[in-house]
């Protein structure tokens, strides 16, 4: 388990070098008291680890930026890619507090040993667009959700895609949570478009999305909480980690046939490969038995496809909770 005795530690993604698995990851002093002020302190913190369970931290990745800035708010969840020239590229979430409230847009920064971080100078690359996303000035929601970007190359080798948190223009206001989508030909210019899914399908958001390929099923993994639920999907759940169908990657998803991995004392799950070819999910423990936040990383749990389903087996950190049948 991966925990800061000073911090809390919350949405984490990570990088493989070949030789050491990085982590990089959101944290915030617990001198802050309260646990939901954290989303305003987050940095992007780094640590490093052969086996997935044994972690040393290295010096942090990014920070916030001065005022005004697009991410002087806050520095938010992310991925990593290598370009083919070999350039490390930390996409994130940068954060910023208008008068209408938090908006929140996407960009990047590369290094060339995955230790020292450059912000990129044209930065902001995407925000969310009133053609096809929610922004704040359609009033339904408590921000402005663009973030979470995870990039990952096109499987026919046409450039690189961005899947991201987005909220969809119609619909309820519980129910809009979509995929958004961008396309990019090298990593440093990017071409935002229409959303792979529609609004409907029993979210608000869709949050630290996946798309992966264990053991040859297409999946899409994704985090969210019942408040975040449309009403009739939130009923008997507290929510979590939840995987839903893929015919690629890149879609299309089924997100109405989402089902729970799951339950809230986890969340923000990741997949990633062990050295020996194992699946495995890591996830922050998020609550705890009585509902007090925890912010620690859990220890890897093994996953397999069992009938077409991701499963995962029950790690000894899980708060002994038994997921709803849905």
């Amino acid at each position: 388990m991966f925990t800061l005795p000073d911090s809390w530690v919350w949405d984490f993604w990570f990088a493989d070098d070949g030789e050491r698995h990085h982590l990089f990851f959101l944290y915030a002093s617990r001198a802050l008291h309260e646990p939901d002020a954290r989303h305003y302190r987050a940095s992007i913190g780094h640590a490093v680890s052969d086996d997935l369970v044994h972690w040393t931290r290295v010096p942090d990745a990014l920070v916030r930026s001065d005022a005004p800035a697009w991410d002087d708010l806050a520095t938010w969840t992310g991925s990593v890619v290598r370009h083919p020239d070999g350039t490390w590229f930390l996409f994130y979430t940068g954060a910023t507090l208008t008068p209408a409230g938090n908006v929140q847009r996407i960009g990047y920064a590369t290094s060339s040993d995955l230790m020292a971080w450059r912000k990129a100078p044209e930065n902001p690359v995407l925000e969310a667009d009133a053609r096809w996303y929610e922004t704040l000035a359609d009033g339904h929601w408590h921000d402005e959700a663009f973030r979470d970007p995870w990039v990952l190359p096109d499987p026919d080798g046409d450039g690189w895609h961005m899947l991201v948190t987005a909220r969809g223009r119609t619909g309820p206001a519980d129910d809009r949570g979509v995929v958004g989508h961008a396309w990019s030909p090298d990593l440093r210019t990017w071409e935002l478009r229409a959303p792979l899914t529609e609004p409907g399908r029993g979210f608000g958001q869709l949050e630290v999305m996946q798309a992966e390929v264990v053991d040859g099923v297409p999946v899409l993994l994704f985090s969210c909480l019942a408040p975040d639920m449309a009403a009739g999907r939130a009923v008997g759940t507290t929510g979590g980690v939840w995987v839903a169908p893929a015919a690629s990657v890149l879609g299309p998803f089924d997100v109405a046939a989402a089902q729970q991995l799951t339950d809230s004392s986890l969340y923000s799950g990741k997949l990633v490969r062990r050295r020996d070819g194992q699946w495995v999910l890591l996830a922050f423990h998020h609550d705890d038995p009585d509902g007090g936040f925890v912010g620690t990383i859990s220890d890897p749990m093994p996953v397999t496809v069992a009938g077409g389903r991701l499963v995962r087996e029950l790690a000894p950190t899980d708060h002994n909770r038994t997921l709803p049948a849905r």
